[in-house]
């Protein structure tokens, strides 16, 4: 074996590594917002701080770094989209759905659904092959949904609210993914993120000042048990995260990047349980697991036949 191969497979390794690390802290993230919303923070306050904070930190690595920050004028439409797609319809929609469902597990379940819609996006505007088998596995993950939603107790009017915000939020994402593809050529992934969260705090500014402040209580809002996670949101769920994410899918691509998401909810289902705070019943479980099968299933054929021609 060459040295460039050993070098080569030394690399890939290191990109699924990462990816894994940012599946892990985002499946964290839905546990952690669930506590800000349990104590009566508000959706508008939690995106635009979290955002923010994080677009401080990575702009000051990026400046220790020595990453070049400029940025070209025919690109600011794609980090405008970009930043609309995510942070500000992604993460609105994503928290709220996390609150009208009330199951941080449930809320992750849908997000990882994303890699069909990315599917289907290929289809319909890429005119991408699609097999019974990619079908299959999307009628088999829709099937482990409905058994993971089914067992819910606390299901209500807002139930079917919010899990329609959380599809909003997976096509939020395709976008986002395929425009940080676009842009992943010319800029270095931390500033590409550095951007998408500054302009995003610009979008999510004025919800922050209608709704965010509504209900100040100094107290409450500066408090550790609400700064604790909001720190952890910013810094390890979006500064670290997202630019680990964005390099990954630099070098992975959107196909493939996006079939990592289908674990969110494990690692968000295992650290609900061991933390207490989520109690899932075998059905609930097999579900999961049969989503997770079917997500995997509605990629395996397209990337390959993707590869082949290339």
């Amino acid at each position: 074996m060459s040295t460039g191969n050993v070098k080569g497979k030394a690399h890939l390794a290191g990109v699924y590594a990462l990816s894994l690390l940012s599946i892990l802290l985002w499946g964290l993230s839905y546990l952690w917002s669930d506590s800000l919303l349990s104590k009566g923070i508000p959706v508008e306050y939690i995106v635009f701080v979290r955002i923010f904070i994080a677009g401080l930190v990575l702009l000051v690595v990026n400046l220790l770094t020595g990453n070049n920050l400029k940025m070209k004028k025919q690109d600011l439409p794609k980090f405008l989209l970009l930043a609309l797609f995510e942070p500000f319809i992604y993460f609105v929609a994503e928290t709220y759905g996390i609150r009208f469902t009330e199951s941080p597990t449930i809320s992750a379940l849908l997000i990882a659904a994303s890699p069909i819609f990315s599917v289907t996006v290929g289809v319909v505007i890429f005119k991408e092959k699609f097999t019974f088998f990619n079908m299959l596995g999307i009628l088999i993950c829709l099937g482990g949904i409905v058994m993971v939603t089914l067992c819910h107790e606390r299901m209500g009017d807002a139930f079917l609210l919010g899990l329609l915000l959380l599809v909003v939020a997976v096509l939020a994402e395709v976008g986002h993914a395929s425009f940080t593809k676009l842009l992943s050529d010319t800029y270095n992934p931390l500033v590409i993120v550095m951007y998408q969260f500054m302009i995003g705090s610009i979008f999510l500014f004025p919800l922050f000042l209608g709704s965010g402040l509504k209900s100040f209580d100094v107290t409450l809002y500066m408090s550790w048990e609400v700064w604790k996670p909001i720190l952890c949101l910013s810094v390890l769920c979006s500064s670290i995260a997202f630019g680990l994410w964005a390099y990954t899918i630099k070098f992975l691509g959107v196909a493939k990047s996006s079939i990592f998401l289908s674990t969110i909810p494990v690692f968000t289902a295992l650290a609900g349980w061991v933390l207490g705070q989520e109690l899932l019943t075998p059905l609930q479980w097999t579900g999961i697991f049969i989503s997770c099968i079917g997500v995997v299933m509605s990629q395996y054929v397209f990337k390959k036949k993707q590869k082949l021609s290339e």
